[in-house]
């Protein structure tokens, strides 16, 4: 496959907490016509407040089983003992209108849609600081104590693989980081990527290595 002239495809990764749900949201409120959010599908069950068809699609483990054996999906992984993918239909259908396209996935799956996608964008945002990860994941108040330290095991373990990915963001402040996403991916579309050069995992080195040590004192239990 190959992608649309007229849209980009971008791909948002992050650690669970960093807020890449809610700066989706904001992008969509702000640049909603630019964009077209595609819905993931998941055999999770709804968190309170989330809707079929609008946060995700909601399926059984049968029903996604069969997505994956019918080639319903452009990627799908397991996260926290959980299928999440990604329907190709709606994928392709927005490509085509000329929309960018945001994919709200995770790393496995990110890295099976750059390798499907070479010219895809992808985008892993973090929270400022790992304890600041930690409080936010506390503060959601809606995780048992040992599904919040899986999360910062998992996020532990992702760390070790965001060179694979084009930008670093850090969601500091909600409305500025929305404004920078959206700048990068209208340099990205515009073939102006240089002028994202300090937003690059490459550049972000020395902060992506601070946020590893940090994460991984957490998964040793200090």
């Amino acid at each position: 496959m190959s992608l649309a002239t007229k849209g980009a495809l971008i791909v948002v990764s992050g650690f669970s907490g960093a807020g890449k749900g809610t700066l989706m949201k904001n992008l969509m409120k702000n640049y909603g016509e630019s964009y077209a959010l595609s819905i993931s599908a998941t055999s999770r069950a709804p968190r309170p407040g989330e809707e079929d068809g609008r946060e995700y699609f909601f399926v059984t483990r049968e029903r996604f089983e069969e997505m994956i054996a019918q080639s319903e999906l452009v990627e799908y992984a397991q996260y926290v003992g959980n299928y999440y993918g990604t329907p190709k239909a709606y994928v392709m259908q927005q490509l085509e209108a000329g929309k960018n396209v945001i994919l709200e996935i995770e790393i496995q799956g990110a890295l099976k849609i750059k390798k499907q996608f070479p010219e895809a964008c992808l985008m892993f945002v973090s929270a400022p600081s790992a304890t600041e990860l930690r409080n936010r994941l506390v503060g959601r108040g809606t995780e048992a104590p040992e599904v919040i330290d899986q999360r910062l095991n998992r996020a532990c373990e992702e760390s070790q693989g965001v060179e694979a990915y084009d930008y670093w963001i850090v969601n500091d402040d909600l409305d500025a980081t929305t404004v920078r996403i959206h700048n990068i991916i209208e340099n990205v579309r515009n073939n102006h990527s240089e002028r994202n050069s300090e937003y690059t995992v490459s550049a972000n080195e020395g902060f992506v290595n601070k946020m590893r040590d940090e994460l991984m004192s957490f998964s040793k239990g200090e």
